[in-house]
C-alpha cells in the first residue's frame, strides 16, 4: 500500500547501524571517543578539545520544551482510505477520490501530566491526526471525548493553570484530584458536561487502540457549488470501545507506566494494525438553529440519534516511528491546517485555538520554519515568499521574495479558486463588538444529565466512585461543597452519594436537571465486542501437560489472541514452548484475561494474588486444576459468570468470554 509520507521520510533517514567511520558533525574522522584531551594523563582537560565541546554542547541542547499540555504522547504512521465520495459535501480531494490512499500520522496523548508521567492516569486523551493530502496537510486535532471544559478560548489558560500541579508544591503529577482543579470546576458550571465524561470510564481507556476520537469542534464542509454544511468528525475504533477499572488503572501505572505506548507499539510490530473508521455528523447550514442546543457550543455534543454518524473511511496505523524525537516529539499539529473544502465555524474555543497553536510551535520548535522539519512537511510541493528565520533548511534561489514582482513575472503567483486555490467561506457576519456569551450557550446541565442517563448501571457506579475518589483527595471543604452543588444541578442521587462519601454539605434544595433523554451511543456497554488482539496471561505452577497446553495456545492464536506464559522462573518447556515472564515481572492489570494451570496441592501466593485481582477486575478467568480445593480459601468464585473450567469446557467458550470483556455482576 502506497505511503507517500514514508517514501518522503526515507530521504531524511540516517542508518547508524551500517558500518561507517565515526566523525564530527563537520565530517572529520574521529580517532578516539572515550577520553577528553588533557594536559598529561592526570592533568586538566583542554578547551581546545573541539570534539568534546561539540559532543557535550549537542547533548546539553538535546531537549526542547515539552508541550504545555499533551506532553506525554506516542504516535505512529498509517494510511487513510475513503469508502465513498463526499463530493456532495466538500471539494477536499482526499474526501472525494476513493482510489487515493492518504498518508497519515497519528499522535495520542494525556493532557495534564508531563512527559515522565504515567499512561493510565484518569485524564482526557489527545487524538490528533495529520493527513498528508495531495493538496497540503490537514490536521484533525481532537480528543477522546466529544466536548470540552470551557466555551471560550480566553479561559483556556485558567483551566490549564487549575488543572496542572499546584504551583506551591508541584503536586499532583498527571492527576486532576486536587483543590485547584475542582475549585475551577465548581466556579465554572459550563464544565458540568465535560466533568461527567472525565469521571466516567472514558477517562481510563484499556488501550489507545480501543478509544474513540472526536474533532470536538464544529467545522464547515464546502462543496464545489459553494454550499456549506456544518460537520463534526468522529473516529470509531474497529476493536470497540473499552476501558480499565480504576483500581486496575492505578496498578498498571505502577507496574508499567508505559502501558499504552507499549501496547500500541507492539501491536503494530506484530501486524495487529489498529484501525478506526472516520465518521461525519453533517448538518445543512439552513438547519443551524433547529436543535435544543447551540451547535457551535464546544461543551455540547450532537446526539447521534438526532444527527447520525455517517461512516466514510478507515484509518490504519501500520508503521512505528524510526525515531521518537524526530517524529513523535517534533510533529506539529494545528487545527488551522486545513485544505480546500474544509473551513471553520464561529465556535469561540476553535477560534482561539487557531491562534494559540502557531504560537505554541514557535516556542517549542525554535522559530517559524517548523514546517520544514521532515515529519511536518507536506508531501505536495510548497512555494511562497517566506524567507530566512531560525532553522531555515531551504536554499532559495532568485532575487525576489515578495508579491507582486515584475522582476520574476509575479512568481509564485496565487492560484485561482477554480484551480484549487483556498477560499474562506463567505459567511455573512454582522453585530456589535462585544465581550460576552450567547444566551444559547447558557444551558450547562441538560447534556450532562443526558450523559448520565445514558450510562449502564456499572458505569454509573464507577462515575460516582470516581467523583468520590477525586473530591476525597481535596483538602478544602469549600471546594468539596461547591463541587457537590454542581452535581446537584445534574442528578440529585449522584450529589447525595458523593456528599455522603466525602462528608460534604448537600444543598437543601434539589436543582436537578429534568432532562430524561438518553443516547445509547454514549454508553460503552453498547460497543463492539471482539477477542482480537487481546492478551491472555497463562499461569503455570508445577509441571503442565505440554501437549494440552500447546493445543490451547494454538486455539488462542487462531482467534488472534496474544499470550504470555508466566511461571516462577523463565525456562524452556517441551514443544518449543518458553516461559517468557515471571510472577515478579507480570501483573494481572497488564492482561485482559488469565488462564491458570495448576497441578500442585497449593497455589503460590503471587499466583493467588494474580487470579484474585483478575477476578476482582471482572475479567475472564479460566482454570485447569488437578485439585479444586486449592482455591477454597481464595476470593475467587469458580461458579460465577466469566470463570471457565477448561477440563470440563471447550476453550472457545473462554475466548467468547474474552470477547465479552468484563463480567460486571461480580462487582455486586
Amino acid at each position: 500500500m502506497e505511503n507517500k509520507k514514508t517514501s518522503q521520510l526515507k530521504n531524511f533517514t540516517i542508518n547508524n547501524e551500517q558500518q561507517a567511520g565515526l566523525t564530527t558533525n563537520q565530517g572529520l574522522k574521529v580517532a578516539q571517543d572515550e577520553f577528553s584531551l588533557k594536559a598529561g594523563l592526570r592533568g586538566p582537560t583542554l578547551i581546545e578539545d573541539f570534539h568534546f565541546r561539540e559532543k557535550m554542547t549537542h547533548f546539553d541542547h538535546e531537549r526542547i520544551p515539552e508541550r504545555v499540555v499533551h506532553a506525554r504522547g506516542t504516535g505512529a504512521h498509517g494510511v487513510f482510505e475513503l469508502y465513498e465520495s463526499l463530493s456532495q459535501y466538500t471539494k477536499a480531494d482526499f474526501l472525494n477520490d476513493t482510489s487515493k490512499t492518504t498518508s497519515v500520522f497519528a499522535r495520542f496523548s494525556t493532557v495534564q501530566g508531563s512527559k515522565g508521567s504515567s499512561d493510565t492516569v484518569r485524564d482526557v486523551r489527545g487524538f490528533a491526526v495529520k493527513f498528508y493530502t495531495d493538496e497540503g496537510n490537514f490536521d484533525l486535532v481532537g480528543n477522546n471525548m466529544p466536548v470540552f471544559f470551557i466555551q471560550d478560548a480566553i479561559k483556556f489558560p485558567d483551566l490549564v493553570h487549575a488543572l496542572k500541579p499546584e504551583p506551591h508544591n508541584e503536586i499532583p503529577q498527571g492527576a486532576s484530584a486536587h483543590d485547584t482543579f475542582w475549585d475551577f470546576i465548581g466556579q465554572n458550571p459550563e464544565s458540568a458536561h465535560m466533568i461527567m465524561w472525565l469521571m466516567s470510564d472514558r477517562a481510563i481507556p484499556r488501550s489507545l487502540r480501543m478509544m474513540e476520537g472526536f474533532g470536538v469542534h464544529t467545522f464547515r464542509l464546502i462543496n464545489t457549488l459553494g454550499k456549506a454544511h456544518f460537520v463534526k468528525f468522529h473516529w470509531k475504533p474497529v476493536l470497540g470501545l473499552h476501558s480499565q477499572v480504576w483500581d486496575e488503572a492505578q496498578r498498571t501505572a505502577g507496574k508499567n507506566p508505559d502501558f499504552h505506548r507499549q501496547d500500541l507499539y507492539e501491536a503494530i510490530e506484530k501486524g495487529d494494525y489498529p484501525e478506526w473508521e472516520l465518521g461525519l455528523q453533517v448538518i445543512p447550514e439552513e438547519d443551524e438553529f433547529k436543535f435544543d442546543f447551540d451547535i457551535l457550543d464546544p461543551t455540547k455534543l450532537w446526539p447521534e440519534e438526532e444527527i447520525p454518524v455517517k461512516i466514510v473511511g478507515k484509518m490504519t496505523l501500520n508503521r512505528n516511528v524510526d525515531n521518537f524525537f524526530a517524529e513523535t516529539e517534533q510533529v506539529a499539529f494545528h487545527p488551522g491546517h486545513v485544505v480546500t473544502g474544509i473551513d471553520f465555524s464561529n465556535d469561540p474555543l476553535l477560534q482561539g485555538r487557531l491562534f494559540s497553536y502557531t504560537d505554541t510551535q514557535l516556542s517549542r520548535l525554535g522559530g517559524p520554519n517548523f514546517h520544514q522539519i521532515p515529519i511536518n512537511q507536506p508531501v505536495c510541493p510548497f512555494h511562497n515568499n517566506q524567507r530566512d528565520g531560525m532553522h531555515q533548511m531551504a536554499i532559495h534561489r532568485g532575487k525576489t521574495s515578495y508579491h507582486r514582482s515584475g522582476l520574476n513575472n509575479n512568481q509564485p503567483e496565487p492560484v485561482p479558486v477554480d484551480q484549487g486555490g483556498y477560499e474562506h467561506y463567505q459567511e455573512k457576519v454582522e453585530g456589535r463588538k462585544i465581550r460576552g456569551r450567547s444566551e444559547s450557550f447558557l444551558d450547562f446541565y441538560s447534556q450532562a444529565k443526558l450523559f448520565y442517563n445514558s450510562l449502564a448501571p456499572h458505569e454509573k457506579r464507577h462515575l460516582i466512585n470516581a467523583f468520590s475518589f477525586e473530591l476525597g483527595k481535596c483538602k478544602s471543604d469549600l471546594v468539596k461543597d461547591n463541587a457537590v452543588a454542581l452535581l446537584n444541578h445534574i442528578d440529585r442521587r449522584v450529589a447525595e452519594e458523593v456528599a455522603n462519601n466525602i462528608n460534604a454539605e448537600l444543598p437543601k434544595e434539589n436543582f436537578e436537571s429534568k432532562s430524561t433523554k438518553k443516547s445509547p451511543a454514549l454508553s460503552m456497554a453498547n460497543t463492539i465486542y471482539k477477542s482480537d488482539t487481546k492478551s491472555v496471561a497463562v499461569l503455570l505452577t508445577g509441571q503442565p501437560d505440554t501437549k494440552q497446553l500447546t493445543n490451547w495456545l494454538k486455539v488462542l492464536t487462531e482467534h488472534k489472541l496474544n499470550y504470555s506464559i508466566i511461571a516462577a522462573k523463565m525456562s524452556s518447556l517441551e514443544n518449543n514452548l518458553k516461559i517468557t515472564e515471571t510472577f515478579d515481572t507480570a501483573d494481572s492489570s497488564l492482561f485482559d484475561a488469565a488462564l491458570l494451570i495448576n497441578n500442585e496441592s497449593t497455589v503460590q501466593t503471587p499466583v493467588l494474588e494474580f487470579i484474585e485481582t483478575t477476578f476482582k477486575h471482572c475479567k475472564p478467568l479460566a482454570v485447569a486444576l488437578s485439585d479444586y480445593q486449592v482455591l477454597n480459601q481464595s476470593r475467587v468464585n469458580l461458579e460465577t459468570e466469566g470463570v471457565y473450567d477448561l477440563l470440563q469446557t471447550d476453550i472457545r467458550q473462554f475466548i467468547e468470554g474474552i470477547a465479552q470483556d468484563r463480567f460486571w455482576i461480580r462487582e455486586q
